[in-house]
C-alpha cells in the first residue's frame, strides 16, 4: 500500500489583496518504483460581478460586486510556465468530481484553477431552484479567472483550457461565443479549448454559431435525462455546418454526473429541476423566450420538470479520462 507523506507550509501575502498560499509536497511510494510529485496550492480571491441573464446579454459590464474564490494547483517544482485547465462546477458546487479531475490533470503536469462561484454568493446548491443564479453569470467568473491567470508568472497564457460540468458545462460551452467574449472577456487572451461535460444546450442565442476557432469538445452520456444529449447533437450539427472545430464524445448508457467517482450508481433525484422539454431562444431585447409560449422564460413555466437520474459510471469515467488526456496532450503539445 502506498505511503503518503504530506509536508505543508502556510504563508500569507498582501500583494494587492490577501492571498493564501499553501505548499504541499506529496511523495507516494509504490512497490515497483518511487514517484515524487509536488503540488503548490494557491487560494486566490477573484473579483467578479453577478449579472442577470438579460444584463449579461445586453452587455452590462458590472452588476452586484462579488468576490468568489479560486484554487490554483501548480504541479512540480521550478519556474516554468504551465498549461492550465480552469474547472467550473455544477449546481452542487465544488466537490469530489472537481477534486478528482484536478488530481488527474496535476499528475499530467497540468495546473488547475477551480473556481467556486457559489460560496461568495451565499449559495450552496441550485439543483432544486435554478432561479437562484442566472445561467450566464458564471461565464463572467470564468473570464475573470482567465484574466487573473494571464498575469500569473507560472501560467502559460497560450495554454489555458476551460472545462465545466452540468451548469458549469453550459458556462464552458457558451463562453466560446465570440459575441460574449467581446462583451465580457479580458482583451488579448483566450481559452485554448472548451471542454463541457453534459451541458444544457436548450437555448439558442443570437449569433451562437459564431464561436471561437479553438477546439470545442463536448462530453455527454447517452442516457442523460437531465440535459439530453440529442439537443447538443443538434447544436453541434449547426456548428459544423458553420465550419467550426467541434466534436461530441458520447458515452453509452452513461447518466448525468457519470464522471464523479464519489457518486453512487445512477439513481433518481425527484426534486432537481430540468429544462429538458423547454425550447428557449434569445430575443433582441436580451430576454430568454420560451418558444412554446412566446413569453419570457421563468422556472415556473410548464415545460420545467422535476426528477432526474444521476450517478457514476466506472466505464464512462475511465473512457472520459483517456479521451480528455489525449485531447489535452494534443492541444497543449506535450507527451
Amino acid at each position: 500500500m502506498a505511503i503518503l507523506k504530506v509536508i505543508g507550509t502556510l504563508a500569507v501575502s498582501t500583494r494587492g489583496s490577501k492571498l493564501i498560499i499553501v505548499w504541499f509536497a506529496l511523495m507516494a511510494l509504490f512497490p515497483t518504483a518511487a514517484l515524487g510529485q509536488a503540488v503548490r496550492v494557491e487560494l486566490h480571491p477573484l473579483s467578479t460581478t453577478t449579472l442577470s441573464d438579460q444584463e449579461f446579454l445586453t452587455g452590462i459590464k458590472e452588476g452586484q460586486p462579488t468576490i468568489v474564490a479560486g484554487e490554483l494547483r501548480l504541479p512540480g517544482h521550478g519556474s516554468d510556465r504551465l498549461p492550465t485547465v480552469v474547472l467550473i462546477h455544477g449546481s452542487g458546487g465544488v466537490g469530489a468530481r472537481e477534486t478528482s479531475w484536478a488530481s488527474h490533470l496535476n499528475k499530467l503536469r497540468i495546473a488547475t484553477f477551480t473556481i467556486d462561484s457559489f460560496t461568495g454568493r451565499g449559495l450552496t446548491n441550485t439543483g432544486e431552484n435554478q432561479a437562484l443564479l442566472g445561467r450566464l453569470a458564471m461565464i463572467v467568473d470564468a473570464y475573470r479567472g482567465l484574466g487573473l491567470l494571464a498575469k500569473h508568472p507560472r501560467i502559460d497564457t497560450s495554454r489555458i483550457a476551460l472545462m465545466g460540468f452540468s451548469r458549469g458545462a453550459q458556462t464552458t460551452l457558451y463562453a466560446s461565443l465570440k459575441r460574449f467574449r467581446r462583451m465580457h472577456s479580458p482583451a488579448g487572451v483566450e481559452f485554448a479549448a472548451y471542454l463541457p461535460f453534459y451541458a444544457n444546450c436548450s437555448t439558442t442565442y443570437i449569433d451562437d454559431v459564431e464561436v471561437s476557432d479553438r477546439p470545442i469538445r463536448i462530453f455527454h452520456g447517452s442516457a442523460d435525462d437531465y440535459n439530453p444529449v440529442s439537443v447538443c447533437r443538434t447544436y453541434v450539427d449547426r456548428l459544423r455546418v458553420a465550419g467550426k472545430d467541434v466534436q461530441i464524445f458520447e458515452y453509452p448508457a452513461a447518466h448525468h454526473m457519470f464522471d464523479n467517482p464519489a457518486a453512487p450508481p445512477p439513481r433518481h433525484f425527484p426534486r432537481n429541476q430540468t429544462t429538458r422539454n423547454c425550447t428557449l431562444q434569445e430575443n433582441p431585447l436580451g430576454q430568454i423566450i420560451n418558444t412554446k409560449t412566446n413569453q419570457p422564460f421563468t422556472y415556473e413555466d410548464s415545460c420545467v420538470e422535476r426528477g432526474v437520474t444521476m450517478g457514476f459510471s466506472r466505464e464512462a469515467y475511465a473512457k472520459a479520462l483517456s479521451d480528455v488526456t489525449e485531447l489535452l496532450k494534443a492541444i497543449f503539445k506535450f507527451n
